[in-house]
């Protein structure tokens, strides 16, 4: 994979077809498998983030060209206005309108998918659904001594990488944004932001709790 930092907010990458599939990956699943294709796409965030220092902070924009014999993909933070909304997109479209933004909408230049699930979208985690991580277990435990979640919000815990991730989800129709920017401020004391997909956990790490993480945790570390 080629990896170019265009600037401080800005990464495009090349990944071929061949790349691809020595990662495990077919070129249909990345067209037509969203789990799939979102687990290449943060797959790729990682090595780009341990080669070239571009942390994921916030929601992005990506623009993909579907090449020949591979990916060109361009990924750029979205900066956040003062009334915390995000601003347009960086790429100027060209005369098809073909680019795709917030990682849900998407198109390509050289080929045409009429139904697609892949190619990254929907990477972007909702503002409901959050993971985090810790290097140490025990680094949980103030945590979970701390914060109190409703019940319209559920936890998991993985280890993967020597890491522990904590995986939160809430109830879209009953959280409102001040609970969510409750929740973080508190979470993020503890943890740092990850951008491992539960799917990649899933598969590749152990699940450790698989609901009621805070309150297994009292149960039996306090």
């Amino acid at each position: 994979m080629d990896i170019e930092r265009i600037n401080e907010n800005t990464v495009k990458f090349y990944i071929s077809y061949i790349d691809i599939e020595k990662r495990g990956f077919s070129r249909d699943e990345i067209w037509f498998n969203r789990d799939k294709s979102e687990e290449l796409f943060w797959e790729m965030m990682d090595e780009i983030n341990d080669e070239s220092d571009f942390e994921v902070e916030g929601p992005l924009w990506i623009q993909v060209h579907a090449m020949d014999k591979g990916l060109e993909v361009t990924v750029t933070r979205a900066q956040i206005s003062s009334d915390g909304k995000k601003v347009d997109s960086p790429f100027e479209m060209d005369d098809k309108g073909q680019y795709f933004s917030n990682m849900s909408e998407s198109s390509t230049d050289e080929e045409s998918v009429d139904d697609y699930s892949g190619l990254f979208a929907g990477t972007e985690e909702s503002q409901e659904e959050f993971t985090f991580f810790v290097n140490d277990f025990e680094d949980l435990i103030p945590l979970a001594k701390r914060i109190e979640l409703p019940s319209y919000v559920s936890t998991s815990l993985f280890a993967y990488k020597d890491r522990y991730y904590l995986y939160v989800k809430a109830d879209a129709e009953l959280i409102n944004e001040e609970e969510i920017e409750n929740m973080l401020s508190i979470l993020t004391e503890y943890t740092a932001r990850s951008t491992v997909t539960v799917h990649r956990m899933q598969e590749y790490g152990k699940e450790i709790m698989a609901d009621e993480v805070f309150e297994q945790i009292i149960r039996h570390f306090s």
